[in-house]
């Protein structure tokens, strides 16, 4: 019986060292190679500080800049852990809503968001719908575009400047095939700043 537990026990082992070890250290070493600003999650630095990620959202409450997907995440109930309360953008437990197309709370938060947005009517959907994560990066170049005018308001500028900067920042699908036409909301605010009118 040994001679059959023998092989059982160093295959074990050996695909434990391999498969459990020396693989993810060599495809973590290969992405620092390769890859080094996504292996470490696509950190944003201006002024030689960290101040995101261009995968995590943010919340921007300012008029004076643009403003990402509403967040559907949340955080342990301080009063009881056994539940949940809305925490915004809480990069810790990234999640949708679940309520679903007939949910009433669902259905009285996007009315909410949509008096409270300023928007021209018809509201771009991702202006007032969360995303599956609750942390997404980007909106609609729809929805960017209907910011303009509060922005530029907020910020004293030229309408048509803002949004000739808004469509420098348009990504396209990839291999213009694959995805939608995005705008990520941080570096959209970064290139804001870099105007120099805040």
């Amino acid at each position: 019986m040994l001679h059959h537990i023998r092989p059982a026990i160093v295959l074990t082992a050996g695909f434990t060292v391999l498969l459990g070890l020396a693989y993810p250290l060599a495809i973590t070493g290969l992405a620092q190679v390769a890859m080094p600003s996504a292996a470490n999650g696509s950190p944003v630095v201006a002024g030689g500080k960290v101040i995101g990620s261009a995968l995590i959202g943010q919340n921007f409450a300012s008029e004076r800049y643009f403003h990402g997907r509403p967040s559907a995440t949340s955080a342990p109930d301080p009063n009881d852990a056994s539940k949940t309360i809305d925490a915004p953008y809480n990069a810790a437990n990234s999640s949708g809503s679940n309520l679903g197309p007939t949910s009433q709370k669902l259905i009285d938060r996007m009315k909410a968001d949509i008096e409270a947005s300023g928007l021209a009517k018809p509201v771009p959907a991702d202006a007032v719908t969360a995303s599956a994560s609750g942390l997404d990066p980007d909106i609609s170049p729809a929805f960017a575009y209907a910011q303009v005018p509060r922005v530029a308001k907020a910020r004293g500028l030229d309408e048509a400047a803002v949004k000739a900067l808004v469509a420098t920042r348009v990504e396209r699908r990839f291999l213009g095939i694959f995805g939608e036409p995005r705008v990520n909301v941080l570096g959209l605010n970064l290139a804001l700043d870099a105007t120099g009118r805040s």
